[in-house]
């Protein structure tokens, strides 16, 4: 699925970093994609954004459980100015 055409990777991050805050309870998978998300381009602000924009879409607890995610990968990786700029 990833090396379809069609889709930069860094939009193909956006999209999967929505579709797992609107199911829910996918912490774990959120991890392993915010960290993808850093790796293609995505900066902080950009994925913070979009876990916050899923929010009026999904609801308020699947956007923080996916923000609160989002805020242990960036200070594993020691980017928790960059997330709060």
């Amino acid at each position: 699925m990833y090396s379809r055409p069609g889709l930069e990777p860094r939009d193909r991050q956006l999209v999967t970093l929505g579709m797992l805050t609107a199911l829910g309870g996918c912490e774990p998978q959120l991890d392993v994609h915010i960290k993808a998300s850093l790796n293609v381009g995505l900066t902080p602000q950009e994925i913070i954004e979009a876990l916050l924009h899923s929010a009026v879409y999904c609801g308020f607890p699947r956007a923080l459980n996916a923000t609160f995610t989002a805020k242990k990968v960036f200070a594993e990786r020691g980017l928790m100015a960059m997330a709060q700029s």
